[in-house]
């Protein structure tokens, strides 16, 4: 697997500071705990490494087996550095019967990447996910938290490039 350039997972002072500010919103909201950690991911570059994990547990009082059991149940979450877009194919049986092979294939050729991957830029990770929730409109992607749906081989590989060159945010 290529992995993201290193220089984008590195905790300044200031990411730092900004991941403790974030965990310490726990004590108030407890019930936020998978809002503040995907805020928390987002903050520390799209990972949730061990050096990240260390300071949320410092900082919330949450034991280190139980915040590794939470990150590691939930696909959102990754302790390997991952691109700038996350790249999710639903792998259900609706995505796959209505032409997700194809949409996949457009999608690693423009990419030049395979699921599980990350370009050499550290701009896109590939994953497959369990289904979306939008089996109606399948076969469908999800780019961070943005869902494309009735997607074709060629509207997915349009797609990527609109991403590549900075078209969609």
């Amino acid at each position: 697997m290529e992995k993201a350039h290193a220089s984008r997972h590195r905790l300044t002072p200031q990411t730092e500071e900004r991941i403790r500010s974030l965990a310490a919103r726990y004590h108030s909201q407890p019930q936020q705990l998978m809002r503040i950690l995907l805020d928390i991911q987002e903050a520390a570059g799209n990972a949730f490494p061990r050096q990240v994990a260390t300071i949320v547990c410092e900082e919330t009082g949450i034991p280190e087996a139980k915040l590794y059991s939470f990150i590691s149940f939930y696909a959102r979450f990754s302790p390997e550095p991952r691109g700038q877009f996350v790249v999710r194919m639903c792998k259900s049986a609706p995505c796959h019967v209505c032409g997700a092979v194809q949409v996949m294939e457009a999608i690693t050729r423009t990419l030049g990447i395979q699921p599980g991957e990350t370009t050499k830029d550290g701009q896109f990770t590939l994953e497959y996910c369990q289904c979306l929730g939008v089996c109606e409109a399948s076969p469908a992607i999800m780019v961070n938290d943005q869902v494309y749906t009735n997607l074709t081989p060629g509207r997915a590989a349009t797609l990527m490039e609109d991403y590549q060159r900075g078209d969609v945010r």
